[in-house]
């Protein structure tokens, strides 16, 4: 029996909205390597009509306008990972990109697909998170602009309306003295969510962290930025007294749970304390060769 009744191929956005709007029970499909899966081990409920947007030019744009990455929703990952801007004025995202799936996987997964599906571990919103990423929505009642952890309602849970379409991501570029760095721990030959993946940007000035984003999952029921960490690195030399103050309040304010399948949650403690070394060690010595992203002005 199949999961699905009627399978749509829209060109355009609009056509695709149409759908989604006639069609109660229509849901929206690119990759589909999470929602396929989930349909056929029954941890989906069967969808009437499914909305397949990998024909829609729109959603795959890559392109740099005025120090903002535009990326696609529909980009699948390893074109995303093949394309020079995002490597070197967005590196934790193309850290994150390269390390969801495995080779065919990422041939066909989406960024959109991996925000869509709301887990609040998945590696391409963490490194979105890190890099202060807006979402470009599309609606009924036009386009709109919000931040990520706008689209969260809680784990797994969309905050998105059936009839809304993520149409792209805006990344601000990486400047002279920023970058950042994807980091993530998970079970030996694993191709699966993560155990715990830390994204960090960074602003150096001299010796001195002025400004910095730091998003770990899974530290609560959506990717988690972690204010008060970041607030106790701000403005501080990366030395041991700040890096210690700056673990002390990562515990303090993220919520690490024990997950039978992963790990417990003390192991997760240690990890994050793990990553957040190693994972800020690195941007703040990629701040000293990152180039200056008002120089780009290359499309893709």
């Amino acid at each position: 029996m199949s999961n699905w009744t009627f399978y749509h191929l829209p060109q355009t956005i609009e056509e695709a909205l149409a759908i989604l709007q006639n069609e109660p029970h229509s849901k929206v499909i690119a990759g589909g390597t999470d929602l396929l899966l989930e349909l056929q081990q029954g941890r989906h409920a069967p969808v009437r009509t499914l909305v397949d947007l990998t024909q829609i030019a729109e959603l795959q744009r890559l392109e740099v306008v005025d120090d903002i990455l535009w990326v696609g929703a529909g980009v699948p990952l390893n074109r995303l990972i093949a394309w020079q801007p995002v490597r070197q004025y967005a590196t934790a995202l193309f850290e994150a990109a390269s390390l969801i799936g495995g080779p065919q996987v990422r041939n066909v997964a989406t960024l959109g697909g991996n925000v869509a599906h709301a887990l609040p571990a998945a590696d391409g919103a963490i490194a979105l998170l890190a890099l202060d990423a807006q979402v470009v929505l599309a609606t009924p009642e036009g386009n709109r602009t919000m931040p990520l952890l706008s689209c969260y309602a809680g784990p797994a849970k969309t905050a998105l309306q059936r009839t809304e379409i993520i149409t792209a991501f805006q990344v601000p570029l990486s400047r002279k003295g920023e970058a950042s760095a994807f980091r993530r721990v998970m079970r030996p030959q694993g191709v699966a969510i993560a155990i715990q993946n830390m994204g960090i940007w960074l602003r150096r000035e001299e010796d001195i962290i002025a400004d910095l984003r730091i998003a770990v999952g899974p530290a609560g029921p959506i990717p988690f930025r972690a204010h008060r960490t970041e607030e106790a690195l701000r403005g501080k030399p990366l030395s041991e007294v700040s890096l210690a103050n700056a673990e002390n309040a990562l515990l303090s304010e993220a919520r690490f749970r024990t997950s039978p399948h992963r790990a417990t949650a003390e192991y997760r403690i240690h990890l994050a304390g793990v990553l957040l070394r190693q994972t800020l060690q690195i941007a703040w010595e990629r701040t000293e060769k990152e180039p200056e992203g008002s120089s780009l002005l290359v499309k893709g």
